[in-house]
């Protein structure tokens, strides 16, 4: 890996999206809710801000499709946890969210190493799936400060949003797997009855 690769404007973004996340944990931890919203809300901001700059000033880098999906999963997978173990968020969600990460993270290191698969880009699911835990974390934080109607209702929409999303986007992962394991295994075939013929 290039240095010049962790040296660009949106990857240095991602890694900052990283540094925000011990300060929201903090901040919420100790009930300063709207400091905690404030450094969410910026750290979703630099998230679009990253992909905006890549294809802009046209640094998309291999380590910048690694690294920003990483800091996403990282930010929203803590804060799902933290709000869970504070019962802000019911843990059936928290559960769903962290199997379907480490589903996928454990399936895709098994086809990197077996069959060099890489590069599962993200479905309109999985996208799906972020905006509804972003939406999610965002208005459980603002019903700490603003206890209206419309927003514990937004913020239970979300939360089943989520729930159905990541199930959703689990199933269509492990279809997209099947479908790109399908070459390697006619290949394995193919080799196997030559080496017979």
């Amino acid at each position: 890996m290039k240095l010049s690769q962790l040296l660009t404007a949106p990857n240095q973004l991602t890694l900052l999206r990283m540094l925000f996340l011990p300060f929201i944990v903090n901040s919420f931890l100790d009930q300063h809710y709207t400091t905690a919203l404030v450094l969410f809300v910026l750290a979703g901001l630099s998230d679009g801000l990253d992909g905006l700059l890549a294809r802009r000033l046209h640094q998309q880098t291999t380590l910048g499709q690694y690294l920003d999906p990483i800091a996403d999963k990282l930010l929203l997978s803590t804060l799902f946890l933290v709000l869970s173990v504070l019962h802000k968020i019911p843990w059936k969600y928290t559960v769903m969210v962290f199997s379907r990460d480490m589903a996928i993270l454990a399936t895709s290191a098994v086809l990197y190493t077996i069959a060099g698969l890489r590069n599962f880009s993200p479905s309109i699911f999985g996208k799906a799936n972020t905006f509804a835990q972003i939406g999610a974390i965002f208005f459980v934080m603002l019903l700490q400060i603003y206890t209206a109607r419309w927003v514990w209702m937004a913020r239970t929409v979300l939360l089943w949003a989520t729930f159905a999303f990541t199930g959703i986007s689990w199933v269509h992962y492990a279809l997209l797997v099947q479908t790109r394991l399908r070459p390697h295994a006619a290949e394995s075939r193919s080799g196997s009855s030559k080496q017979v013929a």
